[in-house]
């Protein structure tokens, strides 16, 4: 697959594979995948992903061999088919089942299992996109062994895209939750909120799930208003990011308020200010004060509060 697309400034995405979709449900084709011994496995122990020791110290991805995948797998293991990058099929494989394999097992002295999220900014981009598609698809899987329609167990299809129920025939598919963050803009102001549980001066954009029969615009200006009762006209998208907890899309956009007075009506928010652009460029050049913390550059609410001041120059 060719990639046309301009660069999306977020962490997971940018991912290189074509996930050659057509394959899924070919049998034939994915055994002979699984067997060559060019193909790339990740290990995945209770949703945390296998890496190695890399060049100056650093984590890499850490992609074994099809020999080395056959000695971790287990009758009934989670295999996912993720893609394929170069010729070469990429596959992911849930190891939750047994002990850690790094510590004692195949993998044994070779690596470490380790959040993804404490590791995606200083492995490879393209790999720490490809380990965000892993970690949803393999979670997907251990929340639906059951149908949701009768009851009954399921079993996994299409290389690890649907779950079927033998019973009633329904299908399952994986699904990601859509969640809008935004900046809302007044001038040479942005808006930011924090939660009570966060730590001290650590501000962030709005945020909130998009509801049912709701467009992106409509849930950015409901989502702002019952958080800090402020209300939102112009609506203007930025730019989204997979994010793997456990599966959702974040739509980062920009919002033009059409009042300023902040009203926290709901127990979401302990606290939401308007912060001028200095404020926020000082803190993003770390000439801030503690008074005001934002969100590490693995956030869009990072990306969103930088391409802001850019745009200023």
């Amino acid at each position: 697959m060719t990639r046309v697309l301009p660069r999306n400034p977020n962490v997971f995405a940018n991912s290189p594979l074509d996930r050659a979709s057509h394959r899924r449900a070919d049998k034939e084709w994915l055994a002979a995948a699984f067997a060559d011994k060019r193909s790339l496995f990740m290990p995945v122990w209770k949703l945390m992903p296998f890496l190695i020791k890399g060049r100056e110290g650093k984590h890499e991805a850490g992609w074994i061999t099809s020999e080395l995948a056959l000695a971790l797998m287990r009758p009934g293991t989670t295999t996912i088919f993720l893609g394929i990058n170069n010729d070469v099929a990429h596959f992911a494989i849930d190891v939750s089942s047994m002990p850690d394999p790094a510590a004692d097992g195949a993998l044994a002295g070779l690596g470490t299992f380790a959040d993804l999220r404490t590791i995606a900014e200083e492995i490879d981009a393209g790999d720490a996109a490809i380990l965000a598609q892993a970690k949803s698809v393999i979670d997907w899987h251990q929340r639906h062994g059951f149908c949701a329609n009768c009851g009954n167990a399921t079993v996994l299809a299409d290389a690890g895209y649907k779950r079927v129920c033998e019973a009633c025939n329904t299908e399952h598919f994986p699904r990601t939750d859509p969640v809008v963050i935004m900046l809302a803009l007044n001038g040479d102001a942005c808006l930011l909120g924090r939660q009570a549980k966060w730590p001290a001066g650590f501000y962030s954009a709005l945020a909130g799930f998009v509801e049912p029969g709701e467009t992106i615009e409509e849930a950015v200006a409901r989502e702002i208003l019952e958080e800090s009762g402020v209300k939102i006209g112009e609506v203007l998208f930025h730019s989204t990011q997979p994010w793997p907890y456990p599966s959702s899309l974040m739509i980062g956009c920009y919002a033009r308020a059409l009042t300023t007075e902040i009203k926290l009506e709901q127990d979401e928010l302990s606290d939401a200010r308007w912060f001028t652009r200095n404020e926020i460029r000082d803190t993003l050049m770390k000439r801030g004060t503690p008074d005001l913390r934002l969100p590490p550059p693995l956030a869009i609410a990072h990306q969103l509060v930088k391409s802001w001041i850019e745009q200023a120059g």
